[in-house]
């Protein structure tokens, strides 16, 4: 899709031509805020068949989640605005790659930096979990590493507020999800809770892992179909130890899962030392990183 019309948003946001990419429910562009002179990402709400309120209130609501979610592995909101009657959020510009992006060039990825990425990850659903907020659609397309090696949590458009969100925002026989990364419980009651979020981030895991995704097939209901009743192929040459844990994230029962995500991140994190180089993917370790130097301090306060 590519914006059409003036290319300065709210007298102040210089948009790049074509956009980055592609989200649930619209594009993102890269940009320029010339009143704060820094790179921004500006996403626009994609309406392809006209005006729908629907969306709207999901778009809104993805706003008002990520000015909520405080945390440096989500990105920050800047701004929310219309531009000639489409709705835009500002977003901060992540450099990185996608963790499926990843995959595509790396393959299967180490074990040490698979569990790092779920670990970081799990960090993020921590804080999400913490304000009853699920992220719904974890995915790596979701998942971005940049250059220093920290994992952002990226697009929370199908995101819920489970205290305050009453409404489906579903639409008659639509199942709001990736199949690929969806629950059994998701799939079969439209459920979404904190467990489904570990589901979609074993799904996740076991991809990391073997560099292939869990469960395909032909069509959308054939891959709900293995969700929901076949069990996940058995994970090879990874710690026994880790592959029990994959199993256990991707049990067809919510309650036969891991705790929460910090207990998750507790069992992950045995698994994520010694991480091999990425070459082309991060910065090189001679160049100093401020974020993990700062990261590094603050890991050894007790609290």
């Amino acid at each position: 899709m590519y914006f059409w019309g003036e290319m300065l948003i709210g007298d102040r946001y210089e948009l790049d031509d074509l956009p980055l990419g592609q989200g649930g429910m619209g594009a993102v562009y890269g940009g320029h805020d010339l009143r704060l002179d820094r790179r921004v990402a500006v996403k626009f709400l994609r309406l392809p068949s006209g005006p729908d309120e629907e969306l709207e209130r999901r778009f809104l609501r993805e706003a008002r989640i990520l000015a909520r979610l405080d945390h440096p592995g989500a990105p920050v909101l800047y701004d929310f605005g219309t531009y000639e009657q489409r709705l835009f959020q500002v977003m901060q510009f992540i450099e990185g790659v996608t963790v499926s992006d990843l995959m595509n060039e790396h393959g299967p990825l180490p074990v040490p930096w698979a569990a790092a990425i779920a670990a970081q990850a799990c960090a993020v659903l921590s804080a999400a979990h913490t304000l009853a907020i699920c992220h719904r659609d974890l995915k790596p397309t979701n998942l971005m590493l940049c250059p220093d090696g920290s994992v952002k949590v990226l697009d929370f458009g199908l995101a819920i507020l489970r205290d305050t969100d009453v409404t489906t925002f579903t639409r008659f026989g639509q199942i709001l999800g990736t199949p690929a990364y969806m629950s059994p419980e998701q799939i079969q009651r439209g459920v979404a809770e904190p467990r489904s979020d570990l589901y979609a981030l074993g799904c996740v895991l076991h991809e990391m892992l073997t560099g292939t995704p869990l469960f395909t097939g032909p069509t959308e209901y054939a891959v709900f179909e293995k969700q929901v009743k076949e069990r996940p192929p058995a994970l090879r040459d990874v710690p026994e130890q880790l592959a029990a844990l994959v199993g256990e994230l991707l049990a067809k029962r919510p309650e036969e899962r891991p705790a929460d995500a910090n207990a998750l991140y507790n069992r992950l994190q045995p698994f994520a030392v010694d991480l091999p180089a990425l070459p082309g993917f991060l910065t090189p370790p001679t160049v100093p990183s401020p974020g993990r130097m700062y990261a590094q301090v603050v890991g050894r306060i007790l609290t």
